[in-house]
């Protein structure tokens, strides 16, 4: 991070450890540095008031053309994912989520139907390498999977089968 004058105050939020841990090491040599898990910990280090807000999943139109499998289009704009609460959004409806669910999800949801692989889930997620075994992981898609469908998403997770996961319409 250069151009940061001496003397700032650099705030970094990150809701997950492996995100703090990355933003660390982007910002380690900053003079003034504070990484905080939400923006409600952060308005209260800084005294500021206001409601928290909202990571939205964004969506393009669908194209006009037939559907190509290789590639599923993003997710609808209804889909929300808030992180200071760590709660899932569809449209007037909400599920709570666990940490790992809300890291997974946010993993997944940040280029939607990108393929996550194991190995890189398992790093941004839980901070280690994947052994191979993979049943943490699975077991977190599966009630994420059942999240989404409780609130009627349009949304799952796709397997990759031998690859990985990446969030795909229904």
């Amino acid at each position: 991070m250069r151009g940061i004058p001496v003397g700032s105050l650099v705030i970094g939020i990150a809701s997950s450890p492996a995100e703090r841990r990355h933003l660390a090491r982007l910002l380690g040599g900053s003079a003034g540095l504070l990484i905080v898990s939400s923006v409600e910990q952060a308005r209260d280090f800084l005294g500021v008031a206001g409601p928290p807000p909202v990571a939205a999943v964004a969506s393009p139109p669908p194209p006009a053309t037939a559907r190509v499998p290789e590639r599923p289009q993003p997710p609808p704009a209804d889909l929300a994912v808030d992180s200071d609460r760590r709660v899932l959004r569809w449209r007037d409806r909400e599920v709570a989520l666990t940490r790992l669910e809300h890291d997974v999800l946010l993993c997944l949801a940040d280029v939607p139907g990108q393929v996550w692989t194991y190995e890189r889930l398992h790093l941004e997620v839980w901070g280690n390498k994947h052994l191979g075994r993979g049943s943490d992981l699975h077991s977190v898609v599966r009630r994420l999977r059942r999240k989404l469908a409780r609130l009627n998403a349009a949304v799952t997770v796709h397997a990759v089968r031998g690859v990985g996961f990446r969030l795909a319409p229904v």
